[in-house]
């Protein structure tokens, strides 16, 4: 997996999955967290269009960094998910954690 921010948005590509998700996954999300923070930005886009697969380790991992940016005081939104990624984060039971583009 991987994160490319520019700004107020950002982009995930790749596989969110528990075999794509390391260490150094986890501290580039992080790291995210403490630009956007610094950059004073409040309402971050992030596109998932390149999200190949995603699976519940993966996304309780983006669920977990969404809720870290709320606590920064930083919205963070998902847009362009498939309708396999949109189905895939109702399916975990956390759909009103994650905070989606209107489809």
């Amino acid at each position: 997996m991987k994160l490319y921010m520019d700004g107020n948005k950002g982009e995930l590509a790749g596989d969110l999955t528990d075999l794509a998700v390391t260490g150094n996954c986890i501290d580039l999300l992080s790291d995210s967290l403490e630009q956007i923070e610094s950059a004073g930005a409040k309402n971050i886009r992030i596109d998932c269009g390149r999200v190949l697969k995603a699976d519940v380790g993966g996304l309780r991992l983006l669920y977990v960094w969404m809720q870290c940016a709320r606590f920064r005081g930083i919205e963070l939104e998902l847009v362009n998910l498939s309708e396999v990624l949109r189905q895939a984060v109702r399916g975990i039971g956390r759909g009103h954690g994650f905070t989606l583009q209107s489809a």
